[in-house]
Protein backbone atom coordinates (compact mmCIF):
# COMPACT_ATOMS: atom_id res chain seq x y z
CA UNK A 1 0.00 0.00 0.00
CA UNK A 2 2.74 2.46 0.99
CA UNK A 3 4.70 1.59 -2.13
CA UNK A 4 1.62 2.29 -4.30
CA UNK A 5 1.17 5.75 -2.73
CA UNK A 6 4.83 6.57 -3.36
CA UNK A 7 4.49 5.51 -6.97
CA UNK A 8 1.38 7.63 -7.49
CA UNK A 9 3.11 10.61 -5.91
CA UNK A 10 6.10 10.23 -8.18
CA UNK A 11 3.79 10.22 -11.19
CA UNK A 12 2.08 13.40 -10.00
CA UNK A 13 -1.32 11.86 -9.21
CA UNK A 14 -1.30 11.69 -5.41
CA UNK A 15 -4.45 12.88 -3.68
CA UNK A 16 -4.41 16.60 -2.93
CA UNK A 17 -4.70 17.81 0.62
CA UNK A 18 -5.38 21.26 1.97
CA UNK A 19 -2.09 23.12 2.47
CA UNK A 20 -1.07 26.03 4.65
CA UNK A 21 -2.15 29.36 3.14
CA UNK A 22 0.55 32.03 2.97
CA UNK A 23 4.04 32.57 1.57
CA UNK A 24 7.62 31.74 2.45
CA UNK A 25 10.91 33.03 1.11
CA UNK A 26 13.65 30.72 -0.11
CA UNK A 27 16.77 32.57 -1.22
CA UNK A 28 15.59 35.11 -3.80
CA UNK A 29 12.33 33.28 -4.44
CA UNK A 30 8.88 33.62 -2.92
CA UNK A 31 6.75 30.48 -2.61
CA UNK A 32 3.03 31.28 -2.49
CA UNK A 33 0.54 28.69 -1.25
CA UNK A 34 -3.15 29.32 -1.95
CA UNK A 35 -4.13 26.94 0.80
CA UNK A 36 -6.67 25.32 -1.51
CA UNK A 37 -7.96 21.77 -1.30
CA UNK A 38 -6.61 21.28 -4.83
CA UNK A 39 -3.14 22.47 -3.71
CA UNK A 40 -2.02 25.42 -5.84
CA UNK A 41 1.56 26.45 -5.04
CA UNK A 42 3.69 28.69 -7.25
CA UNK A 43 7.11 30.31 -7.03
CA UNK A 44 7.97 33.88 -8.02
CA UNK A 45 11.51 35.15 -8.58
CA UNK A 46 12.25 37.98 -6.17
CA UNK A 47 14.58 39.59 -8.71
CA UNK A 48 12.70 39.31 -12.04
CA UNK A 49 9.02 38.70 -11.10
CA UNK A 50 9.03 35.57 -13.31
CA UNK A 51 6.89 32.66 -12.17
CA UNK A 52 9.38 29.79 -12.14
CA UNK A 53 7.18 27.00 -10.79
CA UNK A 54 3.45 26.24 -10.76
CA UNK A 55 2.32 23.09 -8.96
CA UNK A 56 -1.35 22.17 -9.05
CA UNK A 57 -2.54 18.95 -7.44
CA UNK A 58 1.14 18.05 -7.01
CA UNK A 59 1.78 18.30 -10.78
CA UNK A 60 4.46 20.72 -12.02
CA UNK A 61 2.91 22.70 -14.88
CA UNK A 62 5.49 25.45 -15.43
CA UNK A 63 7.68 25.11 -18.52
CA UNK A 64 11.29 24.34 -17.77
CA UNK A 65 13.19 26.65 -20.15
CA UNK A 66 11.48 30.02 -19.53
CA UNK A 67 9.31 31.56 -16.84
CA UNK A 68 5.76 32.83 -17.03
CA UNK A 69 5.72 36.62 -16.97
CA UNK A 70 4.44 39.96 -18.13
CA UNK A 71 5.52 41.00 -21.66
CA UNK A 72 8.68 38.97 -22.47
CA UNK A 73 9.88 39.22 -18.89
CA UNK A 74 10.75 42.31 -16.89
CA UNK A 75 14.38 41.30 -16.50
CA UNK A 76 14.57 42.98 -13.13
CA UNK A 77 11.94 44.37 -10.80
CA UNK A 78 11.43 45.36 -7.19
CA UNK A 79 9.37 42.47 -5.84
CA UNK A 80 7.49 42.54 -2.54
CA UNK A 81 5.03 40.06 -1.05
CA UNK A 82 2.49 40.76 1.68
CA UNK A 83 -0.38 38.95 3.35
CA UNK A 84 -3.60 40.95 3.52
CA UNK A 85 -6.60 40.26 5.75
CA UNK A 86 -9.78 41.38 4.01
CA UNK A 87 -13.33 41.63 5.29
CA UNK A 88 -14.16 38.03 4.40
CA UNK A 89 -10.93 36.38 3.29
CA UNK A 90 -7.16 36.44 3.40
CA UNK A 91 -4.94 37.21 0.43
CA UNK A 92 -1.29 37.03 -0.59
CA UNK A 93 -0.35 39.94 -2.84
CA UNK A 94 2.80 40.00 -4.97
CA UNK A 95 3.82 43.44 -6.25
CA UNK A 96 6.46 43.78 -8.99
CA UNK A 97 7.51 47.36 -9.70
CA UNK A 98 9.59 48.95 -12.44
CA UNK A 99 9.88 52.59 -13.51
CA UNK A 100 6.95 52.30 -15.94
CA UNK A 101 5.01 49.19 -14.88
CA UNK A 102 3.58 47.61 -11.74
CA UNK A 103 2.38 44.04 -11.96
CA UNK A 104 0.24 42.43 -9.27
CA UNK A 105 -0.38 38.74 -8.58
CA UNK A 106 -2.89 37.77 -5.90
CA UNK A 107 -4.17 34.53 -4.41
CA UNK A 108 -7.24 34.21 -2.24
CA UNK A 109 -7.21 31.72 0.60
CA UNK A 110 -8.68 28.41 -0.51
CA UNK A 111 -9.00 29.43 -4.18
CA UNK A 112 -7.14 27.78 -7.10
CA UNK A 113 -6.72 30.99 -9.07
CA UNK A 114 -3.91 33.48 -9.64
CA UNK A 115 -5.53 36.91 -9.98
CA UNK A 116 -3.49 39.57 -11.79
CA UNK A 117 -3.52 43.21 -12.79
CA UNK A 118 -0.95 45.39 -14.53
CA UNK A 119 -0.58 49.15 -14.26
CA UNK A 120 1.46 50.97 -16.90
CA UNK A 121 2.59 54.54 -17.45
CA UNK A 122 3.86 53.74 -20.95
CA UNK A 123 3.81 50.82 -23.36
CA UNK A 124 6.64 48.29 -22.96
CA UNK A 125 9.51 48.88 -25.38
CA UNK A 126 8.73 45.63 -27.22
CA UNK A 127 5.29 47.03 -28.08
CA UNK A 128 3.31 44.18 -26.57
CA UNK A 129 1.66 44.35 -23.18
CA UNK A 130 0.76 40.74 -22.48
CA UNK A 131 0.92 38.08 -19.82
CA UNK A 132 2.27 34.78 -21.10
CA UNK A 133 2.13 31.54 -19.12
CA UNK A 134 4.70 29.12 -20.54
CA UNK A 135 3.41 25.71 -19.50
CA UNK A 136 4.51 22.14 -20.07
CA UNK A 137 3.05 20.80 -23.31
CA UNK A 138 3.35 17.21 -22.07
CA UNK A 139 0.89 18.03 -19.29
CA UNK A 140 -1.28 20.58 -21.17
CA UNK A 141 -1.18 19.69 -24.89
CA UNK A 142 -4.69 20.82 -25.89
CA UNK A 143 -6.21 24.25 -26.53
CA UNK A 144 -9.71 25.64 -26.02
CA UNK A 145 -11.87 26.83 -27.72
CA UNK A 146 -10.36 26.33 -31.20
CA UNK A 147 -8.49 23.03 -30.91
CA UNK A 148 -5.47 22.41 -33.12
CA UNK A 149 -5.57 25.53 -35.34
CA UNK A 150 -2.84 27.16 -33.21
CA UNK A 151 -0.92 23.97 -32.35
CA UNK A 152 2.37 24.42 -34.21
CA UNK A 153 4.22 21.52 -32.56
CA UNK A 154 5.92 19.29 -35.11
CA UNK A 155 5.85 21.88 -37.90
CA UNK A 156 7.69 20.94 -41.07
CA UNK A 157 8.11 24.44 -42.50
CA UNK A 158 7.34 28.11 -41.95
CA UNK A 159 5.38 29.74 -44.74
CA UNK A 160 5.28 33.30 -43.44
CA UNK A 161 7.69 34.95 -41.04
CA UNK A 162 8.36 32.88 -37.96
CA UNK A 163 4.74 32.45 -36.85
CA UNK A 164 2.76 30.69 -39.60
CA UNK A 165 3.68 27.03 -40.05
CA UNK A 166 2.68 23.84 -41.83
CA UNK A 167 1.75 20.89 -39.59
CA UNK A 168 0.43 17.67 -41.15
CA UNK A 169 -0.34 19.57 -44.33
CA UNK A 170 -2.34 22.28 -42.53
CA UNK A 171 -1.35 25.88 -41.94
CA UNK A 172 -1.32 26.80 -38.25
CA UNK A 173 -0.42 29.85 -36.21
CA UNK A 174 -0.80 31.26 -32.72
CA UNK A 175 -2.73 34.08 -34.42
CA UNK A 176 -5.53 31.65 -35.33
CA UNK A 177 -6.50 31.29 -31.64
CA UNK A 178 -8.10 34.74 -31.44
CA UNK A 179 -11.64 35.69 -30.30
CA UNK A 180 -13.41 39.04 -30.61
CA UNK A 181 -13.27 40.87 -27.28
CA UNK A 182 -17.06 41.09 -27.20
CA UNK A 183 -17.30 37.27 -27.42
CA UNK A 184 -14.47 36.36 -25.06
CA UNK A 185 -15.02 33.81 -22.35
CA UNK A 186 -12.39 31.36 -21.12
CA UNK A 187 -9.30 30.57 -23.17
CA UNK A 188 -7.63 27.41 -21.90
CA UNK A 189 -4.88 24.86 -22.30
CA UNK A 190 -5.53 21.46 -20.87
CA UNK A 191 -4.84 17.77 -20.39
CA UNK A 192 -6.15 16.11 -17.25
CA UNK A 193 -6.06 19.66 -15.81
CA UNK A 194 -7.46 22.87 -17.27
CA UNK A 195 -5.55 26.15 -17.01
CA UNK A 196 -7.74 29.01 -18.22
CA UNK A 197 -7.33 32.76 -18.66
CA UNK A 198 -10.37 34.90 -17.85
CA UNK A 199 -10.51 38.60 -18.70
CA UNK A 200 -13.78 40.09 -17.38
CA UNK A 201 -13.79 43.56 -19.03
CA UNK A 202 -10.74 44.70 -20.99
CA UNK A 203 -11.58 48.35 -20.32
CA UNK A 204 -7.99 49.56 -20.56
CA UNK A 205 -7.02 47.67 -23.74
CA UNK A 206 -7.30 49.22 -27.20
CA UNK A 207 -9.20 48.31 -30.33
CA UNK A 208 -12.82 48.13 -29.20
CA UNK A 209 -15.34 45.29 -29.01
CA UNK A 210 -14.28 43.54 -32.20
CA UNK A 211 -10.55 43.48 -31.60
CA UNK A 212 -8.92 40.05 -31.32
CA UNK A 213 -5.45 38.82 -30.47
CA UNK A 214 -3.40 35.71 -29.70
CA UNK A 215 -4.82 33.45 -26.96
CA UNK A 216 -2.89 30.15 -26.94
CA UNK A 217 -0.22 28.15 -28.77
CA UNK A 218 1.16 24.66 -28.27
CA UNK A 219 4.59 25.41 -29.72
CA UNK A 220 6.15 22.04 -28.94
CA UNK A 221 8.36 22.47 -25.91
CA UNK A 222 5.79 24.67 -24.15
CA UNK A 223 2.08 25.31 -24.46
CA UNK A 224 1.65 29.06 -24.13
CA UNK A 225 -1.43 30.74 -22.66
CA UNK A 226 -1.74 34.49 -23.25
CA UNK A 227 -3.65 37.56 -22.27
CA UNK A 228 -2.83 40.34 -24.73
CA UNK A 229 -3.75 43.72 -23.32
CA UNK A 230 -2.06 45.82 -26.02
CA UNK A 231 -0.11 44.85 -29.12
CA UNK A 232 0.87 46.12 -32.55
CA UNK A 233 -1.30 43.49 -34.24
CA UNK A 234 -3.59 45.45 -36.61
CA UNK A 235 -3.53 48.39 -34.23
CA UNK A 236 -6.24 50.96 -35.02
CA UNK A 237 -6.30 52.90 -31.75
CA UNK A 238 -3.73 54.58 -29.53
CA UNK A 239 -2.68 52.45 -26.55
CA UNK A 240 -4.04 53.55 -23.20
CA UNK A 241 -1.45 54.48 -20.57
CA UNK A 242 -1.58 55.57 -16.92
CA UNK A 243 -4.28 52.94 -16.44
CA UNK A 244 -4.73 49.61 -14.70
CA UNK A 245 -5.18 46.63 -17.00
CA UNK A 246 -7.30 44.05 -15.26
CA UNK A 247 -7.95 42.38 -12.99
CA UNK A 248 -7.58 39.23 -15.06
CA UNK A 249 -7.05 35.72 -13.79
CA UNK A 250 -5.46 32.34 -14.44
CA UNK A 251 -7.79 29.63 -13.17
CA UNK A 252 -6.69 26.04 -12.40
CA UNK A 253 -9.34 23.34 -12.55
CA UNK A 254 -9.81 19.61 -12.95
CA UNK A 255 -13.54 19.91 -13.63
CA UNK A 256 -13.66 21.67 -16.99
CA UNK A 257 -13.91 25.20 -18.33
CA UNK A 258 -14.92 28.12 -16.07
CA UNK A 259 -16.91 31.10 -17.32
CA UNK A 260 -16.06 34.77 -17.15
CA UNK A 261 -19.71 35.36 -16.19
CA UNK A 262 -18.90 33.95 -12.75
CA UNK A 263 -15.72 35.96 -12.23
CA UNK A 264 -15.70 38.25 -9.18
CA UNK A 265 -12.79 40.62 -8.64
CA UNK A 266 -14.56 43.09 -6.33
CA UNK A 267 -12.20 42.11 -3.49
CA UNK A 268 -9.40 44.04 -5.26
CA UNK A 269 -10.80 47.13 -3.52
CA UNK A 270 -9.24 45.76 -0.30
CA UNK A 271 -5.75 45.27 -1.76
CA UNK A 272 -4.40 48.79 -2.40
CA UNK A 273 -3.95 48.18 -6.14
CA UNK A 274 -3.13 51.35 -8.05
CA UNK A 275 -6.11 52.80 -9.99
CA UNK A 276 -8.50 49.94 -9.21
CA UNK A 277 -11.96 51.52 -9.30
CA UNK A 278 -14.78 49.64 -7.54
CA UNK A 279 -18.30 49.47 -8.93
CA UNK A 280 -19.50 51.93 -6.28
CA UNK A 281 -17.34 54.65 -7.86
CA UNK A 282 -18.58 54.04 -11.40
CA UNK A 283 -21.67 54.95 -13.42
CA UNK A 284 -23.79 53.67 -16.28
CA UNK A 285 -25.35 54.67 -19.61
CA UNK A 286 -28.73 53.34 -20.69
CA UNK A 287 -31.00 54.01 -23.62
CA UNK A 288 -32.39 52.64 -26.87
CA UNK A 289 -30.56 51.87 -30.11
CA UNK A 290 -32.67 52.05 -33.27
CA UNK A 291 -32.35 51.60 -37.00
CA UNK A 292 -30.30 48.38 -37.02
CA UNK A 293 -31.88 45.76 -39.31
CA UNK A 294 -33.20 42.61 -37.68
CA UNK A 295 -30.73 39.78 -37.98
CA UNK A 296 -27.75 42.02 -37.19
CA UNK A 297 -26.44 42.69 -33.69
CA UNK A 298 -26.87 46.25 -32.46
CA UNK A 299 -23.61 46.88 -30.60
CA UNK A 300 -23.17 50.03 -28.50
CA UNK A 301 -19.59 51.10 -27.77
CA UNK A 302 -18.21 53.81 -25.46
CA UNK A 303 -14.61 54.99 -25.52
CA UNK A 304 -12.20 57.74 -24.49
CA UNK A 305 -8.46 57.94 -23.83
CA UNK A 306 -8.80 56.08 -20.51
CA UNK A 307 -11.33 53.30 -21.14
CA UNK A 308 -13.54 51.34 -23.53
CA UNK A 309 -16.83 49.51 -22.95
CA UNK A 310 -19.58 47.84 -24.99
CA UNK A 311 -22.84 46.00 -24.82
CA UNK A 312 -25.31 44.34 -27.19
CA UNK A 313 -28.76 45.92 -27.33
CA UNK A 314 -31.73 43.64 -26.72
CA UNK A 315 -34.26 42.79 -29.45
CA UNK A 316 -36.30 45.91 -28.59
CA UNK A 317 -33.18 48.10 -28.82
CA UNK A 318 -32.81 48.78 -25.09
CA UNK A 319 -29.35 48.66 -23.56
CA UNK A 320 -27.41 49.36 -20.39
CA UNK A 321 -23.66 49.70 -20.20
CA UNK A 322 -21.31 47.82 -17.90
CA UNK A 323 -20.12 49.84 -14.87
CA UNK A 324 -17.94 52.58 -16.37
CA UNK A 325 -15.26 54.92 -15.13
CA UNK A 326 -16.52 58.46 -14.74
CA UNK A 327 -15.82 60.94 -17.52
CA UNK A 328 -16.90 61.99 -21.00
CA UNK A 329 -17.18 59.37 -23.76
CA UNK A 330 -17.83 59.01 -27.45
CA UNK A 331 -20.66 56.55 -28.07
CA UNK A 332 -20.90 54.52 -31.29
CA UNK A 333 -23.56 52.23 -32.72
CA UNK A 334 -22.72 49.33 -35.03
CA UNK A 335 -24.88 47.03 -37.10
CA UNK A 336 -22.75 43.95 -36.77
CA UNK A 337 -19.35 45.62 -36.91
CA UNK A 338 -20.30 48.41 -39.33
CA UNK A 339 -20.47 51.81 -37.64
CA UNK A 340 -23.78 53.55 -38.35
CA UNK A 341 -23.91 56.32 -35.73
CA UNK A 342 -21.74 58.30 -33.31
CA UNK A 343 -22.58 60.57 -30.39
CA UNK A 344 -20.09 62.66 -28.44
CA UNK A 345 -19.87 64.07 -24.92
CA UNK A 346 -21.74 61.27 -23.18
CA UNK A 347 -20.97 61.96 -19.52
CA UNK A 348 -20.78 59.28 -16.84
CA UNK A 349 -20.93 60.28 -13.17
CA UNK A 350 -20.36 58.34 -9.96
CA UNK A 351 -23.39 56.28 -8.98
CA UNK A 352 -25.53 57.70 -11.77
CA UNK A 353 -27.15 56.37 -14.93
CA UNK A 354 -27.00 58.66 -17.94
CA UNK A 355 -29.86 58.32 -20.42
CA UNK A 356 -28.77 58.47 -24.08
CA UNK A 357 -30.47 57.06 -27.16
CA UNK A 358 -28.70 56.45 -30.45
CA UNK A 359 -30.10 55.85 -33.95
CA UNK A 360 -28.55 54.67 -37.19
CA UNK A 361 -27.69 57.46 -39.63
CA UNK A 362 -27.16 55.12 -42.57
CA UNK A 363 -28.96 56.79 -45.47
CA UNK A 364 -31.55 54.92 -47.53
CA UNK A 365 -31.37 54.74 -51.32
CA UNK A 366 -32.65 52.74 -54.28
CA UNK A 367 -30.47 49.66 -54.58
CA UNK A 368 -29.99 48.18 -58.04
CA UNK A 369 -28.11 45.23 -56.52
CA UNK A 370 -26.03 44.45 -53.45
CA UNK A 371 -23.40 41.82 -52.64
CA UNK A 372 -23.00 41.05 -48.97
CA UNK A 373 -24.27 43.16 -46.10
CA UNK A 374 -22.98 46.25 -44.32
CA UNK A 375 -21.86 44.36 -41.24
CA UNK A 376 -18.14 45.17 -41.10
CA UNK A 377 -17.15 41.59 -41.96
CA UNK A 378 -16.66 39.58 -45.17
CA UNK A 379 -19.67 37.46 -44.21
CA UNK A 380 -20.75 34.93 -46.82
CA UNK A 381 -17.97 35.63 -49.33
CA UNK A 382 -15.58 32.99 -50.65
CA UNK A 383 -13.31 31.61 -47.88
CA UNK A 384 -14.84 33.90 -45.23
CA UNK A 385 -15.79 30.75 -43.32
CA UNK A 386 -12.16 29.61 -43.16
CA UNK A 387 -9.69 32.48 -43.04
CA UNK A 388 -9.88 33.13 -39.28
CA UNK A 389 -8.27 29.73 -38.62
CA UNK A 390 -5.95 29.13 -41.59
CA UNK A 391 -3.64 30.86 -44.09
CA UNK A 392 -4.96 31.80 -47.57
CA UNK A 393 -2.48 29.32 -49.09
CA UNK A 394 -3.98 26.39 -47.16
CA UNK A 395 -5.22 23.57 -49.38
CA UNK A 396 -8.56 23.58 -47.54
CA UNK A 397 -9.29 27.02 -48.97
CA UNK A 398 -11.24 27.42 -52.21
CA UNK A 399 -8.99 28.60 -55.01
CA UNK A 400 -7.99 32.26 -55.22
CA UNK A 401 -8.44 33.10 -58.89
CA UNK A 402 -9.87 36.08 -60.79
CA UNK A 403 -13.65 35.70 -60.62
CA UNK A 404 -16.43 36.73 -62.96
CA UNK A 405 -19.59 37.10 -60.90
CA UNK A 406 -23.05 37.38 -62.48
CA UNK A 407 -25.77 39.13 -60.49
CA UNK A 408 -28.82 36.92 -60.18
CA UNK A 409 -26.97 33.77 -61.25
CA UNK A 410 -23.83 33.42 -59.14
CA UNK A 411 -24.01 32.75 -55.40
CA UNK A 412 -22.53 35.16 -52.87
CA UNK A 413 -20.13 32.42 -51.80
CA UNK A 414 -18.42 32.63 -55.20
CA UNK A 415 -17.40 36.25 -54.66
CA UNK A 416 -13.91 36.54 -53.08
CA UNK A 417 -13.66 37.89 -49.54
CA UNK A 418 -10.30 39.49 -50.37
CA UNK A 419 -8.64 40.86 -53.47
CA UNK A 420 -4.89 40.17 -53.64
CA UNK A 421 -3.13 42.37 -56.16
CA UNK A 422 -0.85 39.61 -57.48
CA UNK A 423 -3.12 36.59 -56.99
CA UNK A 424 -6.82 36.97 -57.90
CA UNK A 425 -6.95 40.48 -59.32
CA UNK A 426 -9.38 41.73 -60.69
CA UNK A 427 -12.95 40.68 -59.90
CA UNK A 428 -15.57 41.21 -62.62
CA UNK A 429 -19.29 41.76 -61.98
CA UNK A 430 -21.81 41.31 -64.80
CA UNK A 431 -25.45 42.38 -64.53
CA UNK A 432 -28.47 43.45 -66.56
CA UNK A 433 -30.54 46.60 -66.09
CA UNK A 434 -34.09 47.06 -67.37
CA UNK A 435 -33.37 50.70 -68.15
CA UNK A 436 -30.51 53.16 -67.99
CA UNK A 437 -30.54 54.72 -64.49
CA UNK A 438 -28.65 57.93 -65.23
CA UNK A 439 -26.18 58.79 -62.51
CA UNK A 440 -25.47 56.10 -59.97
CA UNK A 441 -23.12 55.23 -57.12
CA UNK A 442 -21.01 52.13 -56.73
CA UNK A 443 -20.19 51.74 -53.04
CA UNK A 444 -17.31 49.43 -52.12
CA UNK A 445 -17.15 48.94 -48.38
CA UNK A 446 -13.96 47.32 -47.12
CA UNK A 447 -12.81 46.17 -43.70
CA UNK A 448 -9.00 46.14 -43.86
CA UNK A 449 -6.26 47.21 -46.24
CA UNK A 450 -2.71 45.90 -46.41
CA UNK A 451 0.23 47.70 -48.07
CA UNK A 452 -1.89 50.56 -49.39
CA UNK A 453 -4.29 48.44 -51.41
CA UNK A 454 -7.60 50.02 -52.43
CA UNK A 455 -10.23 49.37 -55.11
CA UNK A 456 -10.42 51.05 -58.49
CA UNK A 457 -13.53 50.45 -60.58
CA UNK A 458 -14.13 50.36 -64.32
CA UNK A 459 -17.79 50.59 -65.38
CA UNK A 460 -18.30 49.40 -68.96
CA UNK A 461 -15.81 51.56 -70.87
CA UNK A 462 -15.57 54.31 -68.20
CA UNK A 463 -12.65 54.15 -65.74
CA UNK A 464 -13.32 55.46 -62.28
CA UNK A 465 -10.81 57.61 -60.40
CA UNK A 466 -7.91 56.10 -58.48
CA UNK A 467 -8.65 56.54 -54.75
CA UNK A 468 -6.02 57.93 -52.44
CA UNK A 469 -4.14 55.40 -50.34
CA UNK A 470 -5.85 54.43 -47.10
CA UNK A 471 -4.27 55.06 -43.71
CA UNK A 472 -1.48 52.54 -43.30
CA UNK A 473 -1.71 49.84 -40.65
CA UNK A 474 1.77 48.47 -40.07
CA UNK A 475 0.68 44.88 -39.57
CA UNK A 476 -0.26 41.83 -41.59
CA UNK A 477 -3.94 41.16 -41.97
CA UNK A 478 -5.81 38.36 -43.71
CA UNK A 479 -2.77 36.05 -43.75
CA UNK A 480 -2.94 35.87 -39.97
CA UNK A 481 -6.71 35.71 -39.68
CA UNK A 482 -7.33 39.44 -39.19
CA UNK A 483 -9.97 41.41 -41.06
CA UNK A 484 -10.81 44.50 -39.03
CA UNK A 485 -9.03 47.76 -39.80
CA UNK A 486 -10.36 51.27 -40.35
CA UNK A 487 -13.20 50.10 -42.59
CA UNK A 488 -12.70 52.38 -45.59
CA UNK A 489 -15.76 52.95 -47.77
CA UNK A 490 -15.21 54.02 -51.39
CA UNK A 491 -18.06 55.68 -53.29
CA UNK A 492 -17.59 55.73 -57.07
CA UNK A 493 -19.82 58.39 -58.65
CA UNK A 494 -20.85 56.99 -62.05
CA UNK A 495 -21.74 59.63 -64.68
CA UNK A 496 -25.07 59.56 -66.49
CA UNK A 497 -24.91 57.56 -69.70
CA UNK A 498 -22.30 55.12 -68.40
CA UNK A 499 -24.75 52.42 -67.30
CA UNK A 500 -27.06 51.22 -70.05
CA UNK A 501 -30.21 49.19 -70.46
CA UNK A 502 -29.26 45.58 -70.88
CA UNK A 503 -25.83 44.10 -70.19
CA UNK A 504 -23.26 45.94 -68.01
CA UNK A 505 -19.87 45.07 -66.61
CA UNK A 506 -18.00 46.43 -63.59
CA UNK A 507 -14.39 45.47 -62.95
CA UNK A 508 -12.86 46.09 -59.51
CA UNK A 509 -9.07 45.99 -59.24
CA UNK A 510 -6.72 46.13 -56.28
CA UNK A 511 -4.25 48.95 -56.87
CA UNK A 512 -1.22 50.03 -54.87
CA UNK A 513 2.27 51.35 -55.37
CA UNK A 514 3.61 48.30 -53.55
CA UNK A 515 4.37 44.74 -54.46
CA UNK A 516 5.05 41.59 -52.50
CA UNK A 517 5.11 37.83 -52.38
CA UNK A 518 2.09 35.61 -52.96
CA UNK A 519 -0.70 36.54 -50.50
CA UNK A 520 1.67 38.78 -48.52
CA UNK A 521 1.15 41.48 -51.13
CA UNK A 522 -1.23 44.45 -51.37
CA UNK A 523 -4.79 43.33 -50.65
CA UNK A 524 -8.03 44.50 -49.17
CA UNK A 525 -11.03 42.70 -47.68
CA UNK A 526 -14.59 43.23 -48.92
CA UNK A 527 -17.47 44.05 -46.58
CA UNK A 528 -20.25 44.95 -49.04
CA UNK A 529 -20.55 46.08 -52.68
CA UNK A 530 -23.67 47.93 -53.78
CA UNK A 531 -24.87 49.75 -56.87
CA UNK A 532 -27.58 52.31 -56.13
CA UNK A 533 -29.28 55.52 -57.18
CA UNK A 534 -30.77 58.33 -55.13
Amino acid sequence: MFLSVLLLSALGFASSTSAAFGFTKSGNNYIIDAGSSESLIFTVSGTSCDITSIRYRNVELQGQSKGSHISSGLGSATVSVTEVSGSSNKYVKVTCATSTLTHYMVVKSGDSTIYMATHITEEPSIGELRFIARLQSSKLPNEHPYGTVSNTAGSTSAIEGSDVFVVNGQTRSKFYSSTRFIDKDAQCVYGDIHVCMLTPQPESSSGGPFFRDIESNNAGEDTNLYWYMNSGHVQTETWRSNVLHGPYMMVFSRSGVPSVKNADVSFFSELDVQDFIPASSRGYVSGTASGVPSGLQAVVHWYNSAAQYWTIASSDGSFKSPPMKTGSYTMALYQGEYKVATATDVTVSTGGTTSKNIASTLASHKSLWKLGEYDGQPTGFLNADKFLRMHPSDGRMSGWTPVTYTIGTSSVGQFPMALFQNVNNPVTIKFNLASAPGTATLRIATTLSFAGSRPQAKVNSWSGPSPTAPTKIDSRGVTRGAYRGYGEVYDVNIPSGTLVAGSNTITISSISGSSGTTFLNPNFIFDCIELFTG
